[in-house]
């Protein structure tokens, strides 16, 4: 009865095949939706679907899974030979599954009956589903009637929960984590390009590359050629099979004749690689920790040279720079001092700002090394001797000391030369009128003409020579006004005043020549005077009054024709009034030329009405009414042009006047703007709004708005150089001076690049310990709360009850250590930073020396040393040189030639080094 109802349900069977086919694809399809855990799983593609019943994928799934079956029923002692039949009775598929799981299933019903058969099968189906597997629509009855499709679709699920589920791999697992190790074990070898299951191992290079990875003695892989896929795969299945103990689970001509060979027959057969190399994850997960800690070691070395180099150029540039600004060598001309400023501006507006940038970014790119040393647990960097912060900051004060004073020195000296060009004139102006009027003098007081004048002529010459003595006395004043200024061009260090004392000297030395021959003179007519009686008392008088009047003139000439310095309108206003007072005085001086051109007069008269025989011109004088006529006309010319040019002066101090306002107005703005953006700057660094990358935005708009102001500080630049190039040297109407000005906008660009950096630094402190934003809030609440001074510092007393408002029990010893790590330079003070690295440490974890050194241990197959090969074999090709040029050679008694040192080396990256 038995035997006719199988028979009639197998005809049903038969006859409903449409039906079967069409049940079993949706069957297996939803089977291939679900992941071992009973997870969806999305499928490929439609076209994988619509092709699973191909007959070429059958044909591989049958000899693939009956291989797998067979790999694992060896070590029962039994086998496999046909898939659906042989699990019929469920016998072979629980000792399976109690061989793949290493558990004991149920006892199995031992009768040949078909219910005794289903019983069975359902244990195995249970103890799968108790897996975690969603078993749909695979029912007992299906396995047991040798459904070949529910079979195979049966002993899928069981590879896929017992070989792939637990592949793991970089957070990946099962079907993707066995995709990704196969990506990463092949990604050296030339044509292999792994990207599914199927196609991508049609030419046999990703078998061969897999097994040449793990055991590089067992395949040639250099002579495998793409284009011979035959060899390929029948090599990489013969070696597996032989070597590695792995089955042969795939026919080399089924994959090449299939036009995309069947993804569940080769994941099958790849993770059977998987496992057999599994051994080797270890090394992997060693090799990727000491790749990480290379990394970071390399990159601070190089953050090290990098500021080595830059603290050395800083270094040179100011180590050139401050004999320059020390060099008070004054020159000797105007235009040569004059070049020294426009120096000294290009120095200030062009070739300083650019190292006052360099200098702000050496100090952040220390602190920066700083901060990521400590994240690694690696130690301070020290950099070379006279290079360190504190060295540059001495060195860039040295700087500014010889900068300070060097301006107004300048300014100075140009103001001393001017002074002295002024005088040098003066002395030349003096000089030429006294040498012009004692040209010919002393040969006029050395001639006899004496000795042969008749009486009146005698008298006439007695007078001539008082009329003489009285001019000699009047220009008395002359010679001593050149003898002062020549002394005082010789206080002033004038460049000249060899020639200028040389001058002097002559005109000293002949105004006691004309002394000495006007005093023997005298004393000859004084002898002869007996002998003379009368004397033109007109000529006389003509000539002591014109001489006197005729000096005035000369005098009035000279100091018309006088050049004055002046540097304020009161100054100007001054030489204005005394000129208007002079213009007051030449009505009474054209009174006293009328009265001594009427004397001239008189004598002609004389001379006309009683017919005197007279020798020409007045004996007295060698003045003329013509030379008086002509010395006043040039007096009256003289007069305009001294108001034109008191006139100019005025206007160019009026135009000083508005340059000191202008720059004033501005300065009286910029300084102001400078004072509270810096207040603004460290209300931010100690007040808490948002989160860190916030705060940062908000700095840098800050910033940006900073550097927009930049056009005000440049035209105030321009105002001041107007203002030097017009020499004014005061400004009584604001306190800044552009000195001032430059300072504070250096120092503002300073500290909010600095200020910026910090928030910098905790984003990566934050990052790289695993803080969240919340906890940096509370850090800096605390922070806050005992920075009572808001000075972004907290002293050792505030920092101490801070730690013990945290929770912190607190003895001497114990505090005393945490302020050597907050405090290395004992400078008594916590900076929020140092703050914010100590509480890192205590909630977060990083790589250690022991970690690392286990590491190496691993990739050295746990020998006490490690070979070249081996590290070129498990690193990346730059960081196993890195560590091959680093390491000693290992000198222990079990090591071999080549053996290096990993230990050492461990815990050199961790302590003090010569990395």
């Amino acid at each position: 009865k038995r035997e006719r109802e199988g028979e009639g349900e197998r005809e049903r069977e038969r006859g409903a095949e449409g039906w079967t086919a069409n049940f079993i694809h949706t069957v297996l399809n939803a089977m291939d939706s679900y992941d071992g855990d009973g997870n969806y799983m999305h499928q490929e593609d439609d076209w994988d679907r619509d092709m699973l019943l191909d007959p070429a994928w059958e044909k591989q799934q049958r000899k693939t899974f009956t291989a797998w079956c067979n790999s694992h029923l060896r070590k029962a002692g039994t086998q496999i030979e046909n898939i659906e039949e042989d699990f019929r009775d469920g016998l072979k598929l629980m000792l399976l599954l109690e061989v793949i799981s290493g558990e004991r299933l149920a006892k199995p019903e031992r009768g040949k009956m078909r219910v005794h058969k289903i019983s069975n099968v359902n244990k195995a189906l249970n103890f799968i589903a108790s897996k975690g597997v969603k078993l749909v629509c695979i029912g007992a009855e299906e396995i047991v009637d040798g459904n070949a499709k529910m079979t195979l679709g049966m002993i899928w699920t069981i590879i896929l929960r017992f070989a792939i589920q637990d592949i793991s791999v970089e957070e990946t697992s099962a079907k993707e984590g066995l995709l990704l190790w196969c990506q990463r074990k092949t990604a050296p070898y030339k044509n292999v390009n792994i990207q599914n299951f199927h196609i991508s191992w049609k030419d046999g290079l990703g078998f061969c590359a897999l097994i040449h990875r793990h055991r590089p003695e067992l395949i040639d892989y250099g002579k495998l050629r793409k284009d011979d896929p035959m060899t390929n795969l029948n090599t990489a299945f013969e070696v597996a099979e032989k070597y590695l103990d792995i089955p042969k689970m795939l026919d080399a001509e089924d994959i090449i004749s299939t036009l995309r060979p069947d993804e569940k027959a080769v994941m099958t057969y790849v993770s059977c690689y998987y496992h057999a190399f599994s051994g080797k994850q270890k090394a992997e997960t060693a090799a990727n920790r000491i790749c990480k800690v290379l990394a970071v070691n390399q990159e601070n070395e190089q953050l090290m040279e990098d500021y080595e180099k830059l603290a050395s150029d800083l270094l040179e540039w100011i180590r050139r720079t401050i004999p320059w600004l020390e060099n008070r060598m004054p020159e000797n001309t105007m235009q040569a001092m004059q070049q020294k400023l426009e120096d000294f501006r290009d120095y200030r507006r062009l070739h300083k700002p650019p190292k006052v940038q360099e200098k702000c970014q050496l100090e952040i790119n220390f602190n920066t090394l700083q901060t990521k040393l400590r994240l690694s647990n690696r130690p301070a960097f020290m950099p070379s001797e006279g290079k360190m912060v504190s060295d540059i900051n001495n060195a860039w004060g040295n700087l500014e000391g010889a900068e300070k004073g060097y301006e107004e020195w300048l300014l100075n000296e140009i103001r001393r030369l001017e002074r002295l060009d002024h005088l040098a004139e003066k002395f030349r102006q003096k000089a030429a009128i006294h040498e012009a009027w004692t040209e010919g003098k002393e040969d006029l007081l050395q001639k006899r003409d004496y000795e042969t004048a008749s009486l009146s002529e005698i008298k006439a010459l007695l007078k001539k020579h008082e009329a003489f003595e009285s001019d000699l006395a009047a220009h008395q004043d002359r010679v001593e006004q050149i003898a002062a200024i020549a002394q005082e061009l010789n206080e002033l260090d004038y460049y000249d005043s060899p020639s200028v004392n040389a001058r002097c000297q002559r005109i000293c030395d002949q105004w006691d020549s004309l002394g000495a021959l006007s005093q023997k003179r005298n004393e000859a007519l004084q002898r002869t005077e007996k002998l003379l009686e009368t004397i033109d008392q007109l000529y006389l008088e003509f000539a002591k009054r014109a001489a006197p009047f005729n000096n005035w003139m000369e005098g009035a000439m000279e100091d018309l024709q006088d050049t004055f310095i002046v540097h304020t309108i009161e100054e100007i206003q001054g030489l204005s009034t005394a000129h208007e007072q002079f213009k007051a005085t030449l009505p009474e001086a054209d009174k006293e030329r009328m009265a001594i051109l009427g004397i001239h007069n008189e004598i002609a008269k004389i001379v006309q009405t009683y017919h005197v025989n007279m020798a020409g011109t007045n004996p007295y004088t060698t003045i003329n009414p013509q030379e008086i006529n002509a010395k006043w006309d040039k007096v009256r010319q003289l007069v305009p042009q001294r108001d034109q040019a008191l006139i100019e002066e005025h206007a160019r101090q009026q135009n000083n006047e508005r340059l000191r306002r202008q720059f004033a107005t501005q300065a009286n703005i910029i300084g102001p703007w400078i004072q509270n953006k810096m207040q603004e700057i460290g209300r931010i660094s100690i007040e808490m709004h948002g989160t860190l990358e916030d705060q940062l935005t908000h700095l840098r708009q800050y910033e940006k708005s900073i550097v927009n102001y930049k056009p005000k500080i440049d035209q105030l630049e321009g105002d001041h150089q107007l203002i030097q190039e017009a020499l004014i040297f005061d400004n009584k109407h604001t306190n800044y001076t552009m000195e001032h000005i430059r300072v504070g906008w250096e120092q503002l660009l300073t500290t909010i690049a600095r200020t910026i950096n910090e928030i910098e630094n905790q984003i990566l402190t934050r990052d790289a310990k695993g803080i969240s934003q919340e906890q940096l809030n509370e850090f800096r609440a605390s922070f806050n709360h005992f920075d009572r001074k808001r000075t972004g510092i907290m002293d050792a007393d505030d920092f101490k009850t801070c730690l013990i408002s945290m929770g912190y029990n607190l003895g001497e010893n114990e505090f005393s250590r945490i302020m050597s790590i907050v405090d290395p330079n004992r400078m008594g003070i916590v900076t929020f930073q140092a703050f914010i690295d100590f509480m890192s440490r205590e909630t977060a974890d990083t790589d250690t020396a022991d970690q690392v050194m286990a590491s190496f241990k691993v990739l050295a197959g746990d020998k006490n040393y490690i070979l070249a090969d081996e590290l070129r074999r498990e690193l990346p090709p730059d960081q196993a040189e890195y560590c091959i040029a680093r390491m000693a050679p290992y000198t222990g008694p079990d090591g071999v030639p080549g053996a290096l040192d990993y230990m050492s080396f461990s815990t050199a990256l961790y302590g003090e080094s010569d990395l």
